[in-house]
């Protein structure tokens, strides 16, 4: 499933809320925003590696992006010097990497040409081991340099000293005449530490995609996930709740498997709706007469005005944050099949609250 796919449920999806009352339709379009940024923006990653250390920009790429035997990077093509260069890590996904180290007065205007056309989500500092006091100082000065034409841009990336060793230079952070490093420092790291978690809470939601599935940390990939079934719940509610018998099930369902499709997707694998349809149906939620009878009672309550739409709204809701946490499960924390079973089970229990009022914690029934 390719991003043309998305594009056209998400503009049906749109069509579809311009109809509802405004009460409804802007807080569902506040949930459909993070979703669009994840995966209809989605995008490598980019980052500005600055400092003085001569290591070799793909022996840097590994270090920090290939941990625990993941494939080595490989250059997509050669783009020239300082410029932005695709980095490919093979089925894990690709990142960007500008090599601004050594820049003088001529290679900083491309650096900067770079940076007003592609801001930077993060920039790298390493110095060299024996680096002086004075020659750290003015790669600080080029350094904030770049932090300002990036900001320019309308990005405030974020900044990670990279130390080989404790001693190795001297600290950014006692830079005090820099007030660009000093308000964007994220912090001083060890490299070849693990830095990919760091890395994936601090990129913009069209980054992180791409950057947990580079990372393979499961606790942000959890994060991610929890995020699109929580947002993708809370829209099948206000649908769920809208007074259309039967019209509204081919836009849940869809939703449904574009949300178990994008679970599969952050953990690793390729988004396919085809395996979606199939996760869903081993877990018992869509096959068959029980599906009918469901569905059926649900499209029954609309025509009882009031508290049947409520009622179909949260049905609708928390049959969907079920799917997803059965997903969850299964794609991501790794469980077996009757794990993820038993997850949607205890799950459907849970209730949410229309779109646009106070989001209840997730209760019990």
């Amino acid at each position: 499933m390719n991003n043309t796919v998305l594009l056209h449920i998400v503009e049906r999806l749109e069509g579809f809320l311009g109809k509802l009352p405004d009460s409804i339709r802007n807080p569902v379009l506040n949930e459909l925003t993070p979703l669009k940024e994840l995966f209809l923006q989605q995008r490598p990653p980019r980052f500005v590696l600055t400092g003085s250390h001569p290591m070799p920009l793909l022996e840097f790429a590994d270090q920090i992006f290939a941990e625990g035997g993941r494939e080595s990077p490989a250059r997509e093509t050669l783009t020239g010097l300082y410029r932005w260069q695709n980095i490919s890590l093979g089925q894990h996904g690709s990142i960007q990497l500008l090599d601004a180290r050594g820049a003088d007065e001529a290679a900083l205007a491309l650096v900067r040409e770079e940076l007003q056309r592609q801001p930077a989500d993060l920039f790298f500092f390493l110095p060299a081991e024996h680096d002086a006091k004075v020659a750290t100082r003015r790669e600080a000065e080029r350094l904030e340099k770049l932090l300002n034409w990036n900001s320019s841009s309308g990005v405030g990336a974020k900044l990670i000293d990279l130390r080989r060793n404790a001693d190795s230079a001297w600290p950014l952070a006692s830079a005090p005449d820099s007030p660009a490093i000093q308000a964007s420092l994220l912090g001083v790291f060890a490299l070849g530490k693990n830095l990919l978690a760091t890395l994936a809470s601090e990129l913009p939601n069209e980054a992180r995609v791409e950057m947990v599935r580079i990372g393979g940390d499961r606790q942000a990939q959890g994060q991610i996930a929890e995020m699109l079934v929580k947002s993708t719940s809370a829209i099948c509610t206000a649908v769920g709740a809208q007074p259309i018998p039967l019209a509204d099930l081919p836009i849940l369902t869809t939703l449904q498997l574009v949300m178990v499709s994008g679970i599969m997707y952050i953990s690793g694998r390729e988004r396919s709706l085809r395996a979606a349809t199939e996760f869903v149906g081993a877990l018992g939620a869509n096959v068959g007469l029980g599906m009918v009878l469901r569905e059926g009672t649900r499209a029954a309550l609309k025509f009882f005005p009031g508290w049947g739409n409520v009622v179909c709204g949260m049905v609708a809701g928390a049959g969907t944050f079920a799917i997803g946490r059965a997903a969850t499960v299964y794609f991501i924390e790794g469980a077996t099949l009757r794990d993820a079973r038993r997850a949607f089970v205890q799950n459907k229990k849970k209730r949410f609250a229309l779109p646009g009022k106070k989001p209840k914690a997730l209760r019990e029934s």
